[in-house]
Formats: structure tokens, C-alpha cells, sequence
């Protein structure tokens, strides 16, 4: 069992990354004392894979519980969702000292943690990521939210758990798509924060691709590692250092909402926003070729997609706008200098993020 830990002050908790933790996931909740009813959000394919696992282990410490079961789709991050959520929530949990539960993807895990943050102005929650882009970034560091049409992520807060649970045993559902969206973000981390993982993932892509359970370890826990320190340093993004983790997103963002979030998943899509925000990196002369080829060549070594289809540039430069990083008039991209280097660029030429998406429009 590996444990990162995430210091917060009083909202520091624990991430355990093992074989089967889920096994002792009523152990870990008794000991972190945050409820005896637990509200467990999940999709119907968890639920029937991995469900009687989590009930067994709540039963095993008197835990009672009860799932809610939604659709396992972007649409399901809505504020109609959340308000559906926090009435059934209410018919429960009077006499209850209720905690709720991610169990699911960042789908989940985003609804679950903004309904935790509202509800009675806050009540406790934990997150257990069954992907493996849960498991590396979207579980860990509070942020919460729920899409509007017009914008993903647009409507959230700020919001930690208690403790996020990544058992590894979870993955072997995932398929080959799924994996690879996680895996997006892990190379994410790579370029912008750490040559050792992103040599790690150049000279693993075998063992990573099928699943071998000490190289995902690995993986895991090194992401969530650069995660906790970023978001140690600058919890609420005011400092403009949590910022580096939106390498991609900015595009990413924008390419969803335009496609009304049908067309990629989010790994796709951050796949995308890489390869236009290192092309533009490279534009703008702050990234060399060698670099520029390099890490390229790692996102399409791991099977990611790199052209954007089925959207139109007007769509996404109006979903563009809508950025939360942008203020006002001005726009701001996260953009990389070297493997491991970033650098925040404000008011980049628009003529420059039009034609790098243009290059993608294949």
C-alpha cells in the first residue's frame, strides 16, 4: 500500500493507492470518524461489478448505506442532477450523520463532490476513482463542478475530501479507450512537471498498456504526488501555480463543449489540447522542434488521438470564451518552454490559437 499524503491543514487527508483497497475502505472511513450512513453515488456497470465489494466492506463495520445509480455520461454533471441528488438526500438524512461516496470517474466524482459542497453549506465525502483518470487527477485536489451547455465545469467550488481510495484492482474493467484517456493525463504530468515519469512512460508504453499492476502503481502514484504538491502550493488557484495543471485543457475544454461532449471523452480531448498547445508553444518560439517531436511522438505512441473531427473552429472558438481561465477580453494558455517547464502565456496572437486548431481539423 503506498499512501501520498495531501497537507491542507485541516483539510489534509490521505491518498491510498494499493491492490484491493477497497477491501479496507470501512477501516479507513472508521478511522477518518466522518459518518456511519454512507451515500454512495455510482453508474449501473460499477455498481454490478464492484458493488457487493463496497457493501461488504461497509457492512463489515456496521456502515449502513444506500446507491444512487446515474447514467454514466457528461450529461449526468448537471445542475438538474445535483438538485435531483440533494432531494433524495434529504428524504435520507435527517436523523443520519451522512457522508457521501464517489464511486465512479470524474463524472461522478465532480457531481459527488459539488453536491457534498452544498448540501447543509458542507458535509463530508470520499472519493473512490474506479478509472484511471480518476485515480491520477480528477479525484484528488477538490475541485467540484457541474456543466452548463454553454461551458463544462462552468458552475463549482473548491471542496476536499476526506480521503481518495485508488485500488488498482478497479482498472482491469477498463478498456483499451479508457485506459488511454487516463493515461492522457499522466503524460500530461510529464510534460509539465517531470522528465523521470515522461522517460518512464517513453520506455514502459508495453507494460503500461497491459496493465501490469507494479508499472500502473507506479504511474499512480508519482501523478498523484505532483498533484498534492501543486495543489499544497496553491490550493484555490490564486497563486497562478495550480494553473500548470490546465496544460491542454484550455483547448481541451472547448473542444467538448463544442462537440456537446459526444465526440471525445475527456482524455481524448486533453490529448488534443496537448498537441495544439505544444504547436503553439513551438509557434510562439518558446519550445524547440526536438521537444516539440518528442512529445508528440509520446502521445501517439500510447494510441491517442491528435485531429480534432466532426467539430467546426467557429464552435470552438466560441466555447472558448467561456474558458474560466480567461478574464474579460484577455486569454491565458498554459504553454511548455521544455520537457518538464511550463510557462503562462497572456493575449497569445488569437491568429496563432486559430491556426494551431486549423493544423487539428483534419
Amino acid at each position: 500500500m503506498k499512501i501520498v499524503k495531501v497537507h491542507l491543514g485541516p483539510r489534509s487527508y490521505d491518498i491510498v493507492i494499493s491492490h484491493n483497497s477497497i477491501s479496507e475502505c470501512s477501516r479507513l472511513v472508521k478511522k477518518s470518524r466522518i459518518g456511519n450512513y454512507a451515500y454512495i453515488i455510482t453508474h449501473p456497470f460499477i455498481k454490478k461489478s464492484y458493488g457487493k465489494h463496497l457493501e461488504n466492506s461497509f457492512k463489515k463495520c456496521g456502515i449502513d448505506f444506500k446507491f444512487k445509480i446515474l447514467p454514466e455520461t457528461e450529461k449526468t454533471k448537471s445542475i438538474d442532477t445535483a438538485i435531483e441528488v440533494v432531494k433524495d438526500i434529504v428524504k435520507i438524512g435527517k436523523s443520519k450523520n451522512i457522508f457521501l461516496v464517489a464511486f465512479g470517474g470524474g463524472v461522478v466524482g465532480d457531481l459527488t463532490g459539488f453536491v457534498a459542497s452544498i448540501y447543509k453549506r458542507g458535509i463530508p465525502y470520499i472519493q473512490i476513482p474506479t478509472t484511471l483518470l480518476a485515480q491520477v487527477d480528477a479525484a484528488i485536489g477538490g475541485k467540484t463542478a457541474v456543466d452548463l451547455k454553454e461551458a463544462k465545469n462552468i458552475i463549482g467550488a473548491f471542496y476536499q475530501p476526506r480521503i481518495v481510495i485508488s485500488d488498482t484492482s478497479l482498472l482491469n474493467t477498463l478498456d483499451l479507450r479508457q485506459l488511454r484517456a487516463g493515461l492522457a493525463e499522466v503524460i500530461k504530468y510529464g510534460i509539465i512537471k517531470d522528465k523521470t515519469l515522461f522517460r518512464f512512460l517513453e520506455k514502459n508504453k508495453e507494460k503500461i498498456l497491459a496493465k501490469d499492476k507494479k508499472t500502473v502503481e507506479f504511474i499512480i502514484a508519482r501523478s498523484s504526488s505532483i498533484k498534492a504538491k501543486i495543489v499544497e502550493a496553491d490550493e484555490r488557484e490564486e497563486k497562478g501555480l495550480r494553473t500548470i495543471l490546465n496544460f491542454g485543457h484550455t483547448f481541451a475544454h472547448a473542444i467538448e463543449s463544442a462537440s456537446r461532449y459526444r465526440k471525445y471523452n475527456h482524455g481524448e480531448a486533453v490529448s488534443i489540447g496537448m498537441i495544439c498547445a505544444l504547436e503553439m508553444s513551438y509557434r510562439l518560439k518558446m519550445l524547440n522542434k526536438y521537444a516539440l517531436n518528442r512529445a508528440i511522438k509520446l502521445i501517439r505512441s500510447f494510441g491517442l488521438p491528435v485531429n480534432i473531427k466532426g467539430v467546426t473552429l467557429e464552435k470552438i472558438m466560441n466555447s472558448l470564451y467561456y474558458d474560466k481561465k480567461f478574464i474579460g477580453h484577455h486569454t491565458r494558455f498554459v504553454l511548455v518552454e521544455d520537457i518538464g517547464k511550463t510557462a503562462i502565456k497572456q493575449n497569445p496572437p488569437i491568429s496563432i490559437v486559430k491556426s494551431v486548431l486549423k493544423e487539428r481539423l483534419k
